[in-house]
This record gives structure tokens, C-alpha cells and sequence, in this order.
């Protein structure tokens, strides 16, 4: 049990997004790693996406974890029981075919999913049948969604619409959250803000050259002394020098000549500048850049498309997806539910080998004894065979239990001329 002391003899260093603290939740970054006359605003989930690079790691991340399948296994009974797939009762439809009366399954998780990774934080209001089981998940947005702790350390859900307010309890809302305090996961976007500026600078940086017809700035001379008013009328004619203009030819007067300049060294770095800022923001999805078309960059994972796949799930994707299925356990089953079901999100799909590595994988397994061949054929999509259902091995590929008997009868039964 918690000993409360005097709040009055600790000194408090100031709140942060990972602080254990009652009120409303703070999931970004209090302090600024950059001084105020650089400080940036939030773009927005609007603003962030028309960065190319974040249009492209949400596009990735969201698609993939909205699209693999969810199935619910029956719990295994006794110690060499195995999970038995169920389609047929509510929350199998819930997970893997009607999520709301709007929404598709791969329409409502992907949605979920570029939330949680763009906001840290995904919420889905739920409806309840007189059982208490979860029958409809509604999507909310999380940048409308407030979450407080009150005094009880029980959470409210403020969720601000229409020019209102609606208040949630805990357990009216799904909550899918990523790292952060246990309450609320860090807002990725806010964290990223730095980045995101860089890449939006590069881009107007580009957007200026171009805008100008890619020429390079210069200097007008004249061997007079200008009033202000010559000089912004000598800037309106001869603006075309180093601007896109519609003159073709410009001709100088009263011995006036223009030099050109070369490009500043920023200019000059900009497409490295881009390149880094295609890797920061990778690294901040946690996506190796060559998954981001970023054609320029390797990864240590390996070189092969199967391997980066493979290093992609395993060290990215896994980690999400566990979270994703224990926050279902939690804040989706009923306590009945869970003590007889238990939902999985498969990767297999993602993982799958080419043909040819399947059919050598699938005969290693049937060869020795690991799968049944309407196991294998139901992988691949086959109707099962007659005497498929049965395990072989290498042994003359005969069944288990006749193993020693060279004739293929099974050994309990009596042989011939006995």
C-alpha cells in the first residue's frame, strides 16, 4: 500500500508527457530542444501528411497492420490441447468482418492504425449488447480526444464535438495507445515537429527556385548613384534576370551590367539536406528508408527484399501488434470472453515465402511428421483430400501408428497366420 506524504517537502521539476500525474493528460513534449525564435508550430495531422516521407511510412504502417487478418481461437483445454479457430460467434464478427454498420474491417483498423502511429494514441467508442459484449467499435479522432485522471486514478474520456463536449468513461472507450506514461502514448507528430520543419524548409527552399525558373540570383551594376524610387523601378523592368519572366531578351542601359551569382552553399546542399531529412523521419516511424523508396540507403538487416521484410516485422511491426492484441484482451473481451477466447493478428501472410520456398518448407514438414497434407493444402487455399488428415513420415511415408510394421497394418491388430 502507497505511504502519502507531505507534497510540501519535494521539489517538483515540472511536468513532462511521461510524468504519473492526475489532470489532463499531456502526451507532447513540454520542453523544446530548440530556442523560442526557432520554436515551430504543430502542422497538424493535415500538414504532416503532405510531407512526402510521413505520407509514405503512415501509408506503409497503416495499410500493413489495418489489413492482416484477425482470428479468435478457442483456448486450449488440458496439456496437449491446441487452439481451435471459431468463426461463428460475436466477437470473431466483430474483429473480422463487421466492426460498425460503416465501416469494413480493413477500413476501421487502418484508420486505427494511422492514428496510433501518427498520434500515439487510438480511441473507438463502444456499443453493448445485454451481455456486456462489445458488438459495434466507432472510430473517434485523437486530436478531438481528452483524456484526465480524476482523484481515483479512474480515467475520463473528454471527446470535444460539434461545439460540445462528451464525457466517456473508461470503460465506454477502446483505448489503443503506444509508449508514453501508461495512460496516454507520445504523440509522435509533436516529437517529429523539428524534423518535419526541416523537410518543409528544404521543400520551400525548392519550391522558391523553382518558382523562379530555376535561375540563379545576381547583381545589377550602374556607375550612378540610385534614388529608392529608380532602384524598386530598375528591380520591376529587369526582374526577369533572375526570375522566370516572359522577356526573352533584356537589354541593359547607361552601361548597367548583371553578373550572376552562384548558388548558396545551402542551395547547393539541398539535395543532401533532403536525403537526411528522409532518414530523420524514417527513423522516427521506425521504417528503414529503402521501405520508403529512399533508394540511396542499405540497411543491416540484410539486402534481400524477404530479409528486410523479415527485419521490418520482427523488430517494428511484432512489437505493435502485440500491443494491438493485448489492448483488445483488455479493453474489448468481457472477462468471460477472455477466459475462453484469445485473439491473434497474423503476419503470415506478410511473411510469405515464394512458391518455391513454400512447397520445399511444406515437404520438410509433411516428411517429418509436423503437418498433415490438408493442413498444407489448407494454407494454400485446397479443399482436403481422403486420408489427409492423417500424419506421415519419411519412414515409406507411412502413418504414425503404423511405425515397425513393414506390411502397413497397424501393429495392435493381429497378423496374418496368427
Amino acid at each position: 500500500m502507497g505511504v502519502i506524504t507531505n507534497l510540501l517537502s519535494f521539489r517538483f521539476w515540472g511536468s513532462n508527457a511521461t510524468a504519473d500525474q492526475t489532470g489532463v493528460q499531456i502526451p507532447e513534449p513540454i520542453i523544446r530542444t530548440t530556442s523560442t525564435k526557432n520554436r515551430v508550430p504543430d502542422l497538424g495531422q493535415d500538414g504532416a501528411l503532405q510531407d512526402s516521407v510521413v505520407w509514405a511510412a503512415i501509408e506503409l504502417l497503416a495499410d500493413t497492420i489495418g489489413t492482416l487478418p484477425k482470428f479468435v481461437y478457442k483456448r486450449a483445454s488440458g496439456p496437449e490441447g491446441h487452439k481451435e479457430q471459431v468463426r461463428d460467434i460475436q466477437l470473431a464478427k466483430l474483429m473480422s468482418e463487421s466492426p460498425n454498420r460503416r465501416h469494413t474491417p480493413a477500413e476501421f483498423w487502418t484508420q486505427m492504425a494511422m492514428s496510433f502511429v501518427m498520434r500515439g494514441n487510438a480511441y473507438a467508442r463502444k456499443v453493448l449488447n445485454d451481455k456486456g459484449e462489445v458488438i459495434e467499435l466507432w472510430p473517434l479522432a485523437p486530436d478531438q480526444m481528452e483524456v484526465e485522471v480524476l482523484r481515483d486514478r479512474s480515467l475520463a474520456y473528454k471527446y470535444y464535438v460539434d461545439q460540445k463536449v462528451i464525457v466517456y468513461s473508461e470503460d465506454s472507450i477502446f483505448h489503443w495507445r503506444d509508449k508514453g506514461n501508461g495512460v496516454v502514448g507520445l504523440d509522435r507528430l509533436s516529437f517529429m515537429r523539428n524534423a518535419l520543419a526541416v523537410s518543409q524548409g528544404t521543400t520551400d527552399r525548392t519550391l522558391s527556385i523553382h518558382k523562379r525558373g530555376a535561375k540563379r540570383p545576381g547583381v545589377f551594376m550602374i556607375d550612378k548613384l540610385l534614388t529608392s524610387k529608380q532602384r524598386e523601378q530598375i528591380r520591376a523592368n529587369y526582374s526577369g534576370l533572375v526570375e522566370d519572366g516572359e522577356d526573352d531578351l533584356l537589354i541593359l542601359e547607361m552601361d548597367a551590367k548583371f553578373q550572376s551569382l552562384d548558388l548558396t552553399p545551402a542551395d547547393m546542399q539541398m539535395d543532401a539536406q533532403r536525403r537526411f531529412s528522409v532518414e530523420e523521419i524514417a527513423r522516427f516511424f521506425g521504417i528503414p528508408g529503402i521501405l520508403l523508396n529512399d533508394s540511396t540507403k542499405s540497411t543491416s538487416w540484410g539486402s534481400g527484399i524477404h530479409q528486410i521484410v523479415e527485419g521490418f516485422h520482427k523488430f517494428r511491426l511484432r512489437p505493435i501488434l502485440v500491443g494491438l492484441d493485448q489492448a483488445i484482451r483488455a479493453r474489448v473481451m468481457t472477462s468471460a470472453q477472455r477466459a475462453r477466447y484469445v485473439v491473434e493478428t497474423s503476419a503470415d501472410a506478410l511473411l510469405a515465402a515464394s512458391l518455391k520456398e513454400r512447397v520445399e518448407i511444406y515437404e520438410r514438414q509433411v516428411r517429418n511428421g509436423l503437418k498433415t497434407r490438408d493442413e498444407v493444402r489448407q494454407l494454400e487455399n485446397d479443399p482436403p483430400l481422403p486420408g489427409g488428415e492423417k500424419l506421415t513420415v519419411e519412414a515409406n511415408m507411412v502413418y504414425l501408428e503404423n511405425l515397425g510394421d513393414n506390411i502397413g497394418v497397424n501393429p495392435q491388430e493381429t497378423p496374418p497366420g496368427e
